[in-house]
């Protein structure tokens, strides 16, 4: 599966002022009392695998086979117990109703089908089960909008893949998810590059018992 060598390796370093900022202090929250069957799209690097608590089973896909090979030096340190695998959201090999979490941090502005990625996500979740999500959206005020639209085929070129613009919440409600803790959060300042991407989803999607 093709990749992105160049980004994988700066992808860290890209984010390194955010980690220490505010993102690692939100990774920690959304982690931190997680429990049974959890399973991580788009691991990434492994970024998420330090703050899972310890000895939880978590099965974490990422199709990138150069962020994967950085994941697998992560996962081998984590407290966690990590079963990595390379496999895109959109296509999950995985049995109907396998998991009671599903962790997504910026994956959704990447796939190439969100709304095809968010089936699959609702499909191996158990009934009741929580996709707990941090992701990259569309402002809500037209002019930033327009911005990120203008934007948004440069920044895929750079981001491999990564659209500044998805109204991800709305996404999630047509794919028929229940959501709380609905939040938008402004951490990044509001200068380039950091403004095209600066509007952050941080939120819990059910999905409905049966």
């Amino acid at each position: 599966m093709k990749g992105h060598k160049w980004f994988a390796a700066i992808y860290d370093k890209m984010l390194a002022s955010q980690e220490k900022k505010f993102l690692g202090a939100i990774r920690r929250k959304m982690l931190a009392d997680v429990t049974g069957n959890i399973l991580e799209i788009g691991a990434g690097t492994g970024a998420n695998f330090q703050y899972y608590p310890a000895g939880v089973r978590v099965t974490a896909i990422e199709p990138d086979p150069y962020m994967l090979d950085r994941a697998r030096n992560r996962a081998s340190d984590a407290a966690a117990d990590i079963d990595l695998r390379q496999a895109p959201v959109e296509e999950m090999p995985f049995p109907d109703e396998s998991f009671d979490f599903v962790i997504d941090t910026l994956v959704l502005c990447s796939v190439d089908d969100p709304a095809r990625a968010l089936a699959e996500i609702k499909r191996v979740l158990k009934p009741d089960g929580e996709l707990r999500l941090y992701e990259h959206v569309r402002y809500q005020h037209p002019i930033g909008g327009l911005s990120q639209d203008l934007i948004s085929p440069a920044w895929q070129w750079f981001g491999a893949g990564c659209h500044p613009n998805r109204d991800t919440e709305r996404y999630l409600r047509e794919a028929g998810f229940e959501l709380s803790d609905v939040r938008v959060r402004k951490d990044s300042p509001p200068i380039p590059p950091m403004v095209f991407t600066r509007p952050h989803l941080q939120a819990v999607a059910r999905r409905p018992a049966k």
